[in-house]
This record gives C-alpha cells, structure tokens and sequence, in this order.
C-alpha cells in the first residue's frame, strides 16, 4: 500500500514518516538544513506476509503545490496532517481539495506535535477539523493524536496502516503497463534509473515479449533491472512504487512526467477531452483559451482549457472540457488530474480523462458531447452497451484496450454487440453495437440498388466510388471489413474490382454469345495494346454501338474491363497489370517511365492504365511515382 502525506508546512510529515519507518525522507542538504521538505521524499516498511509500505512524503509550501500533486498522484491512502497548536491553515485546505478531486477514497487524520498544544489548543484542533471534513471522504476516518519526537500514538496509527495495507484489495495487474517518472538520475556502474508508481499493469524482466517505451518521445527501452518497494524484484505492478534501471538512454533525455509504459498503452495528443470539476471559491468562471497548469501523473504542463458543455463553467460546476497543449502528451481513459490558475497560486479544480486523443472540430457537436457523457457513464459503472449504441464506427481493438486498461481477451461481451474481423492482416477488430452494424450493411446494399437503378448496363461500384455514395467518413478498415462480411455471406457479389447485387446480373442471347467470344477473343489477342472499339467493329464488320453496348454487358460480366471509353481491356490482362504493379518493392510504387519500357507501349496508352488504376481505387500517385494503396482488396484473389 502506497500512503501519501499531506498538510501544511511544518505540520511534521517529515518526522512523524521517520517515526513511523525509521527513515529521513529530507535527503537534499538544503532540506535538512532549513528544516523543510523542498521535494517528493520517500520511505518504505517492509511488514510480514509480503506486506510493504510505502510512504510518500510531500511538501507542504504553497510554492510547492505542483511536487505535493506530483507525489499524491498514485497513491492508495491519504494520511492527512495537522499540527495541534496550528490547526487547519490554508495548505490543510487545498490539500485536503486537491485528495478528493484526484479521487481518493481511503485516509486517517493525524494530529501531530502534540507536546506542543494546550489542551484547549488541541480540543480547538479537533472541532476545525470536524467541521473542515464534514463533507469529504475523510469525514468519518479515524484520528490519531501523536507526538513523533516522543513516539507517542506511534503504535497505534502504525498497526492501523498494517491492518488497512492487510485488509486492502488486490491491485489488478491485467492492464498495460505505465509508469509515470517522477525522477532520473544516474548511478555510477548501474547507469540510468529512473523512479516512479505503477498506474496499470504489470512488466516481468524475464518475459521477452514486454516491450516498453519512453513516452510521449516513443523511445524503446530496455530494463536490465527493477527495485519494487525499495527490494529487488523481478517484476514491477500497479500499485508498487519502482525503480528501473534501464539501458540505451541517457539521463538527460528524460523528463519528470514522462511514462514507462507498454508500446501499446499510448497515442500522444496535444488534444485531451476531460469531466471537469471546479472548487466552488473560484471568483471567476472558467472560460474559453484561458491558460492552466496542469498536473496529470508526475507531469506539470501548461494548457489552455476550452469547455465544451458551454462557452464557460461557473465556480463550484461541473463539465466537458478540452485540454489543449503545446506539445503531444499521454493519457489514458480515467486518469485524474488537477488545474491550477495562470499563476500557479490556486488550485481550480480536478476530474479525468475521457478520451486521450479529442478532436480538433467538431468537439461541441450533440453528438460528441453525447459520447463523452456516455464514456464518462462507462468509467463510473463498466457497461459497454450503452457506450457502443453511441459508437457510429464501433471501438477498435486497441482504443477498446485503452479504455478498459486490460486485455480485451478477458473482456465480457454483451449480446448486444458484435467482434468486426480485420478484412487484412494489418488492420485490427473492432468491437460495434449489432444493430449500427447491420444497419451499415443494408446502407450499403439499398446505395447499391439505387446505383443499379440508375446506371442499369454498368457492372456495379468500384470500392472507393461505392464509399463515397454511401458513407464517405466511414473508417477505411471497417469499410472494408463491412464489404468482406457482405460478399461472404453471398449479400453482394464481386466481379474484379466490382461489387453488385446478386440479382444484378446480365445474360446472353446465342448470338450476342457468339459474338462476344470474337470481341474477347480480339482483346485477348491484343494483350496491353487491346484494338478500340471502332477497330473491332472495323474487323467484325459490325455497327459499333452494337459492339459497344455488348461490351458494356461483358465489363458487367467482370470478363473486359473499360480502360478508357471504347477502350476494353480483356480481365486476364488488367489482373497482370495488378500483380505487376504489386511485385515493385514496397511503398516505392513504379513510374510511368518504367512501366512503358516494361511493356513496350506508348507513353499515352501507359498513362491511361495508370489512370484506370487510380481511378478504380487500386494505386495512388505520388509526385512521379504509383504506388499501390494499401490494404486495398482489388486482384487479391
């Protein structure tokens, strides 16, 4: 069990963390020679049954408020403390603000320097702190009055925090990994190290497929050992605070904020959407652009804060928010985080996060305010219906991941909502509420049938043309995917690289068969270079809107394909031309150049394939060069 301290400026966290382990947290000489705690400090008490305190020690300076957030982010237990001849004083209060916006639920009171208060000073003491706590989660948590110097109520409070630490429920370590670093420094023979709490997961130093990385910077990193609670360890999880010493990285190039986590565990956005709760003694409101130092993890950031329930958020209110930074940084769904004013002297308010990567338009429509109450509802009860009916394209595997910080494997679905298959090995699942997705796939279908109505000789819709027509803002893998699940469960058929309805089909009287073997007979035997349709009707001796309405029925059919107008291509040849165009190396796509000199042709006639390609949706150019799309599904099979 992690306990942090906190209270005013020398209350005696100091000394009574010493009391209670035997250790000076003060370890800076600055610190020990004007008698204060300057920065995070830690201690650690190692109790039978594997049971391990540890004890965050923060200063309690009102200049030092970002180090006290820096330290109580991540801890279990809040151990509050107030001196009895002082009392409650302004830092009691805005700690005592900044533990319950960061979500914390469990704590005791400590009342110290008790030689030190008259007994009327003390009773004084206790009546503020009734009144101070009334309406907090340390409202009815137990009080200790002790005298650190002394060891008095030392016992007591110490066998309580072993009972608690007993009684405390088992971290789950089924999450990704993440560490947020709160210091770097460098040991000599050892090199780097770095300190900080587990938020999620668990990494075995064994296990080779753990992989973390430095973040936001996406550094590799490789861990050549831990120390977890102050004891060497072969693994490190949630709830433990670690240290890592870790290789190919120099201290220099990590910053207190930075995360240690799993490679899958963040998407750094300098757009973050948060529920935002403001301190009811603000003076003004909360409005757009206006400049925040933010605390989230170890991190202390600048942001500008945009609400999004309103164009402001009175005192004492709670809403949608949108962080906006300088820089990309990581979060995850159910973070909590602390703002504080421009000028770093008040804190105004706290919540967590939503969504970890927000948009930069339209982040105040309904329909976005509808999902982040509805992600926000998620966080609070764990319900996945709901949040998928406010899904239009579903949740992918690795946001899915992401929100529920844990495998998805081990997730239970509910009935209402449906597992998508990747239509290629490089695009991920994507859990979808069942009705949005059947609803997509009829979409689909009746865009198709007002295609065929209208264009009624033409084989069907390419892909990309089909996407526009039907919804252009779709995800490119879920497309795909939706087309997949189409044409396997016969739904729609595929002919090359078109999609049509099973009942839009065309046939052949007897002669239309025996000429239409002449005309693809002559595309055959024309290979890239295929005669135009003026040219066969020439050769055939047949009027050419004959020839071509009967070609229009053969590219129906998927047996010719129209390169230009009047310019048909056998389909044996444009599947040639595909896998031609497949076999340049990856990503460096072919010129127009090389593809004349490959097939001998014109440069005109190479330029108009190159064009049917792209125009079919199966290449791309770029500057000089076409390059294949990728995760098309044309010529695949």
């Amino acid at each position: 069990m992690i306990i942090g301290t906190a209270g005013h400026i020398d209350h005696g966290k100091t000394a009574l963390v010493r009391a209670l382990t035997g250790i000076n947290t003060d370890r800076l000489k600055d610190e020990q020679t004007r008698g204060i705690t300057i920065s995070l400090g830690y201690a650690y008490r190692h109790l039978a049954q594997d049971i391990t305190l540890g004890f965050v020690d923060v200063p309690g300076h009102e200049g030092l408020i970002h180090t006290m957030v820096a330290g109580a982010t991540g801890i279990d237990f809040a151990m509050l403390v107030v001196a009895a001849d002082d009392g409650v004083m302004p830092q009691t209060l805005e700690h005592i603000a900044i533990l319950s916006l960061l979500g914390l639920t469990q704590g005791c009171v400590v009342i110290t320097k008790q030689d030190k208060a008259q007994p009327e000073q003390l009773a004084q003491t206790l009546a503020q702190l009734s009144q101070t706590l009334a309406h907090t989660f340390l409202a009815d948590s137990p009080q200790f009055i002790v005298d650190s110097l002394s060891g008095s109520g030392i016992a007591a409070l110490s066998d309580f925090l072993q009972l608690q630490a007993q009684q405390q429920e088992a971290i789950s370590r089924s999450g990704l990994f993440r560490l947020a670093i709160d210091r770097a420094f460098t040991l000599s023979g050892q090199g780097t190290v770095v300190t900080g709490t587990v938020h999620g997961g668990a990494f075995e130093l064994k296990n080779p497929n753990s992989k973390l990385r430095l973040m936001p910077a996406n550094t590799p990193i490789r861990v050549r050992s831990i120390h977890a609670q102050n004891q060497p360890s072969l693994s490190a999880h949630a709830g433990q605070r670690c240290a890592l010493n870790i290789a190919n990285i120099a201290k220099d190039a990590i910053n207190n904020g930075d995360w240690l986590a799993d490679e899958r565990c963040f998407t750094p956005s300098t757009r973050i959407d948060v529920q935002l709760q403001l301190l009811s003694n603000l003076a003004q409101p909360l409005t757009t652009w206006m400049p925040v130092h933010v605390h989230l993890g170890a991190a202390h950031l600048m942001a500008h804060v945009v609400p999004l329930s309103a164009e402001s958020l009175p005192s004492g209110e709670q809403g949608f928010a949108q962080l906006v930074f300088d820089g990309p940084q990581c979060a995850m769904p159910g973070d909590r985080f602390i703002i504080r004013n421009a000028q770093a002297k008040q804190t105004l308010g706290g919540g967590h996060v939503l969504d970890a990567n927000g948009p930069d338009r339209k982040r105040r429509t309904p329909a976005r305010l509808a999902w982040l109450s509805t992600v926000a509802s998620y966080l609070k009860d764990q319900q996945l219906s709901p949040l998928l009916a406010q899904a239009p394209h579903g949740i992918s595997e690795p946001d899915l991941r992401r929100l529920i910080d844990g495998e998805v494997e081990q997730l239970v679905i509910p009935d209402t909502a449906i597992w998508i298959k990747p239509a290629t090995n490089k695009q991920v699942a994507v859990l979808m509420d069942k009705v949005r997705w059947e609803n997509l796939l009829i979409q689909i279908e009746s865009t198709l049938e007002q295609a065929h109505q209208r264009y009624p000789d033409e084989p069907g819709m390419g892909a990309d043309r089909l996407r526009r027509m039907t919804n252009h803002a779709l995800p490119l893998s879920l497309w795909q995917s939706a087309l997949q699940a189409l044409v396997q469960t016969q739904r729609l058929k595929r002919q090359g690289a078109w999609y049509h309805l099973p009942e839009h089909t065309v046939s052949l009287s007897e002669q239309e068969q025996q000429l239409a073997e002449q005309i693809l007979h002559l595309a055959h035997q024309g290979q890239y270079d295929p005669p135009w349709v003026r040219d066969i009707a020439s050769f055939l001796e047949i009027p050419e809107p004959e020839i071509r309405q009967l070609g229009r029925k053969l590219v129906q059919q998927g047996k010719l394909y129209q390169v230009q107008p009047d310019l048909l291509y056998h389909h044996q040849h444009i599947e040639q031309l595909a896998q031609l165009m497949r076999q340049q190396p990856q990503n460096q796509g072919i010129k127009a150049a090389e593809l004349r000199d490959q097939l001998a042709l014109g440069r005109k006639r190479t330029l108009q394939i190159l064009e049917f390609f792209q125009r079919i949706g199966y290449s791309r150019r770029l500057q000089d060069r076409h390059v294949i799309r990728p995760d098309n599904l044309l010529f695949t099979s």
